[in-house]
């Protein structure tokens, strides 16, 4: 009874995370970049769409531009992550990004802009992404305890996502204003202020300590065996794979159907964003609750599945009327049940894995599943242009639905139970 009272006053003395100088800096950081790039998402593919009239397909390669650098880059990022001093990794990503950025308005402003200057700075911020994303989720277990990781999660999903829904339809207003290319500027200064705010953090930043004769090959096969020897790994890295994969095939061509076909204004095309940040920002209040009422793995097989019927309803009612507004909740409803499943795997995946590893991991985790979004990027640009953006749509959405396959062996019985192998693999 002592133990129970003395652990209990423990938990209930420890400061909120908040309180926490360098968790709050790198929180405060990441989330004036993420409100940024909330203006970015928008404002990227408005100005391929618009004023250098991008065709579906091109359109398309832009996307897959943007995730490009997963592919190509994830898996040595990685092991390089893994042997350099991750707060470096992001400030110099960070700075990398705002230069990037900040050639867009310079050269919209010398009339020199074009869909190849597009291309490249999407690709360039993808492989700045990448690296910087890797080492964000290797730095934050060095800043707050084991047991707080999922709260440290939930904290930082929540904030990205009230950023983000306030970005979207603050940038469509800032681009009717403006132009896109001026908004592009805003980002390019969100980055330099993360980057101001992560030099701040006062915990120390080791270099990790290489072992004598690793070789680079061998650091990635050990992170590309530890996932894929893991049954529950695998299989929530296979399942964010399928829905990232499908998922693109239809966001990749959501704006070419609300500014090209429907002809919505960017205030207007930015709602849709809005309303999916605040169905984010609602999930991640309620992933706590759900996995405690549902279990873990019960609660993120439900929310793979149900989010997956909730984007496919909202289809039909993508029209330039009324049915908009319906569109838009069911968006937002979708990313309400999806963020069980996001929060949940993020932190599964930092408690399984030993910090050396972490950075491999989160590699081999990203090249599957964010690798997955320039292919689906490329798949949906050539059905929106030989099959119609509608179709292209249907074909993601369908294809959302089968992203909660793989969790379905890990299932005893066909019920869906997993909490028993989480509370195996964690003994």
């Amino acid at each position: 009874m002592t133990t129970t009272s003395t652990s209990t006053s423990l938990v209930s003395t420890r400061p909120r995370l908040h309180r926490l100088a360098d968790f709050r800096r790198l929180w405060i950081g990441d989330t004036v970049s993420q409100a940024g790039t909330a203006v970015t998402v928008l404002a990227l593919p408005l100005v391929a769409i618009g004023p250098l009239g991008a065709s579906p397909f091109e359109a398309g390669l832009l996307v897959m531009c943007e995730y490009l650098g997963f592919l190509l880059l994830g898996l040595p990022a990685g092991a390089w992550v893994d042997r350099m001093r991750s707060r470096r990794v992001m400030i110099v990503g960070d700075l990398g990004r705002a230069a990037l950025l900040a050639t867009l308005p310079l050269a919209a402003w010398l009339d020199v802009l074009t869909l190849a200057q597009l291309y490249g700075v999407g690709f360039g911020l993808s492989v700045l992404t990448a690296f910087f994303d890797i080492a964000y989720q290797s730095h934050l277990p060095q800043l707050v305890d084991g047991d707080r990781l999922v709260e440290a999660n939930v904290a930082l999903e929540a904030t990205r996502t009230v950023t983000a829904a306030g970005g979207p339809g603050a940038g469509g207003a800032l681009i009717a204003a403006v132009t896109a290319p001026v908004a592009l500027a805003v980002d390019a200064l969100s980055f330099l202020a993360s980057a101001l705010f992560l030099s701040r953090i006062r915990r120390p930043d080791p270099k990790p300590v290489r072992q004598p004769g690793a070789r680079l090959r061998d650091e990635i096969a050990e992170g590309l065996r530890f996932v894929f020897r893991d049954r529950l790994l695998r299989a929530l890295t296979l399942t964010a794979a399928l829905s990232n994969l499908c998922g693109t095939i239809g966001t990749s061509m959501l704006l070419v159907l609300l500014a090209g076909e429907l002809g919505l204004s960017p205030f207007l095309c930015g709602l849709v964003f809005t309303a999916e940040a605040l169905g984010g920002f609602l999930g991640s209040l309620l992933t706590t609750r759900i996995a405690a009422r549902l279990g873990e793995g019960r609660a993120m097989c439900a929310s793979v599945a149900v989010s997956g019927v909730l984007w496919l309803l909202a289809l039909p009612f993508f029209h330039a009327d009324w049915r908009y507004a319906v569109a838009c909740v069911l968006q937002g409803l979708g990313w309400t049940a999806f963020m069980t499943f996001r929060i949940s795997s993020v932190a599964l995946r930092q408690r399984r894995t030993p910090a050396p590893l972490l950075g491999r991991v989160t590699a081999t985790f990203r090249f599957v599943v964010w690798g997955c979004m320039p292919l689906g990027a490329l798949v949906g640009g050539l059905l929106g242009q030989y099959a119609g953006v509608r179709t292209a749509l249907w074909a993601g959405a369908l294809g959302e639905l089968l992203a909660v396959v793989p969790l379905l062996p890990v299932v005893r019985r066909r019920r869906v139970d997993l909490d028993n192998c989480f509370q195996r693999t964690n003994t």
